[in-house]
């Protein structure tokens, strides 16, 4: 599986690809490194994305994540939410169909983070979690660079 690193302002990322498709992208420098025209194209979609998200839009690339069709169907929903913009889990579920619960077990197993955005899923009281490497504090990181406006944390 052709794997591709980068340096992010998160810390190293590397995109995976497997038939033409991003099957994910994980905190860390991966072990193998292969210019694939796809991964190629990720990684600099990505470089721009972190110095502008609202200037690119979705990911315009194909995305293959492995789940189970629950969790498909609410990371397609994910792909929804415009740049600059939150949901709440409960509002995903009745989107997704299921339970806010169930939406958010899904969100955690997403295997292709900010570009299939968990990041901007809210709890209804608060942030919620974040399954990236930095926790909350990249979740945070995330939402501040698209602009959205949080309360102060303690």
């Amino acid at each position: 599986m052709p794997q591709l690193s980068l340096h992010s302002p998160l810390g190293p990322l590397t995109l995976s690809e497997e038939d033409g498709k991003i099957i994910s992208l994980d905190w860390g420098w991966g072990r193998d490194q292969t210019e694939t025209p796809l991964l190629c194209q990720a990684r600099d979609w990505l470089d721009q994305w972190f110095d502008n998200p609202s200037a690119l839009g979705a990911f315009p690339f194909p995305l293959e994540p492995y789940g189970t069709p629950y969790q498909k169907k609410v990371w397609a929903v994910l792909q929804t939410i415009p740049t600059g913009s939150t949901t709440t889990y409960g509002e995903l579920a009745q989107k997704a169909g299921g339970s806010p619960q169930s939406v958010g077990q899904a969100v955690g197993h997403n295997p292709i983070p900010i570009l299939i955005p968990c990041h901007r899923v809210l709890a209804r009281n608060g942030l919620g979690g974040y399954s990236g490497d930095g926790g909350v504090d990249d979740k945070v990181w995330l939402l501040e660079l698209e602009g959205v406006a949080l309360p102060q944390r303690a």
